[in-house]
């Protein structure tokens, strides 16, 4: 994590405001170091760190500790980005502290470092600087966003709605119409997905459930990858977690209309039926980083998680516009059907499990 308390505070700059003059609160009272608790009581972790902190207050007296709860308050989540600004971490997940030049984050690293900080904190009134933060809460969570992102964008469902669309268009107009068309589909899913995201991470982090609800995201997960394995090893036709039969017909027709319009409304009407193939990886990347960083912050991450859902979309509309038949697509998605489908539930149920490890 971040190695502030290990190693020697970054020196004193005079091109640089000191943190006294950058916050509109204190660092020091009565000559003793105030420590800053950031924390969400909506965060697994956070709930565990929070007895450590109670216990370190009374055997340090000769500190303040000042407790924030950035899910109750809106001036704690103002105070916490103020700090994150002043301390240059602007990516910094909960929980987190601040006190005198530290930042310590995570419950593992506020146990093993806190004393050192403070005792190293202790006495300071003067001006200090920051030992800037790694940001490293942001690189072990991109890649996994990136990942699942990844695998969930080669769902079948959205697929073969997309290279049906494209065979219904390639004989009726050019290709320029072609690749119009599929950029407004591509659009409408990636669209409903970032706003369907927001909306579930906004329910998740403040209706007070958000334990409850990782934890069923994560059975769900867990399940959902179960069954998507077990189709894949009986190489099945017809998925269960697909696009339901019912819906079918309704999408066809849509597809048929070809127009800008049609192709934007049956973005959204695919984003809806195929929950079912994705709503598993989803929901669980959803949990994980309502446990992380507030709705603000995690806007970033969804819009991540989006660019690379729709990413294999993209590059199959790129490969047809080039001159790429669809039915060879259409080939190679029936061969490699299993593949996926085995490639998904792996990762439903790894991300299943880091999401119960996290809550429980």
């Amino acid at each position: 994590m971040l190695p502030c308390v290990a190693g020697s505070p970054a020196p004193p700059s005079s091109a640089s405001p000191s943190l006294n003059q950058t916050l509109s609160v204190p660092l020091h009272e009565d000559g003793r170091p105030i420590v800053y608790f950031f924390y969400n009581t909506n965060c697994a972790e956070c709930q565990r760190t929070l007895p450590f902190m109670e216990e370190m207050a009374i055997l340090h007296t000769e500190a303040v500790f000042s407790y924030h709860d950035i899910r109750e308050s809106d001036s704690a989540r103002i105070l916490f980005q103020e700090f994150k600004q002043a301390y240059g971490a602007e990516f910094l997940p909960v929980p987190s502290l601040f006190v005198g030049k530290f930042v310590l984050s995570g419950e593992e690293e506020i146990k093993g470092n806190l004393e050192d900080a403070i005792r190293l904190s202790s006495g300071e009134t003067g001006s200090t600087q920051p030992v800037p933060s790694g940001g490293e809460g942001e690189v072990l969570t991109v890649p996994l966003i990136v990942t699942a992102a990844l695998v969930d964008g080669i769902n079948p469902c959205a697929f073969a709605v997309l290279i049906f669309l494209l065979l219904s268009l390639i004989a009726l107009d050019t290709r320029k119409r072609m690749a119009m068309v599929g950029a407004t589909f591509i659009a409408a899913v990636f669209v409903f997905y970032f706003f369907s995201g927001l909306g579930l991470f906004a329910v998740i982090q403040f209706s007070g459930l958000s334990r409850l609800i990782s934890l069923v995201a994560a059975i769900i997960a867990i399940v959902a990858g179960v069954v998507s394995i077990g189709e894949a090893a009986w190489k099945k036709k017809t998925a269960l977690l697909s696009i339901p039969e019912s819906k079918k017909g309704l999408i066809e027709s849509w597809v048929k209309k070809g127009s800008l319009p049609a192709a934007f409304v049956l973005g959204v009407l695919v984003g809806m039926f195929e929950l079912p193939c994705t709503g598993g990886i989803y929901l669980a990347i959803l949990s994980m980083l309502s446990h992380q960083v507030t709705l603000a912050q995690g806007i970033p991450y969804l819009l991540l998680y989006n660019v690379f859902f729709i990413l294999p979309l993209v590059i199959i509309l790129a490969v047809v516009t080039l001159g790429i038949p669809p039915e060879r697509l259409e080939e190679f998605r029936g061969e490699k059907r299993p593949y996926i489908r085995l490639a998904m539930g792996a990762v439903m149920i790894l991300l299943g499990i880091i999401l119960l490890w996290e809550v429980l």
